[in-house]
């Protein structure tokens, strides 16, 4: 009895899925409102691709920034060290 109810359960689930996509499938040619929409998120996409490169570039300027600064934090504490031992030597 449990297997007669599981495949009629699932002869069901596969007709109610045949008859969606009946009834939502799609036609060969595009209408104007798809056409329109397809042509608005391929701009979208495209100006989102182009922010992204922009933005990518800015990190990686930031970043060399960054590497100088701390390069010149370095060496100013290196600096800075020095001092110290040449103050604590001549007093």
């Amino acid at each position: 009895m449990e297997r007669l109810r599981k495949a009629f359960t699932s002869i069901l689930l596969v007709l109610f899925a045949i008859g969606t996509l009946a009834v939502t499938s799609c036609t060969k040619h595009p209408n104007e409102e798809q056409i329109k929409m397809l042509e608005e998120t391929k701009s979208a996409a495209l100006a989102a691709e182009q922010t992204h490169a922009e933005k990518t570039k800015e990190r990686q300027a930031l970043e060399r920034e960054v590497k100088v600064k701390e390069a010149e934090l370095e060496k100013i504490k290196a600096d800075k060290e020095k001092v110290k031992q040449f103050l604590e030597n001549n007093n």
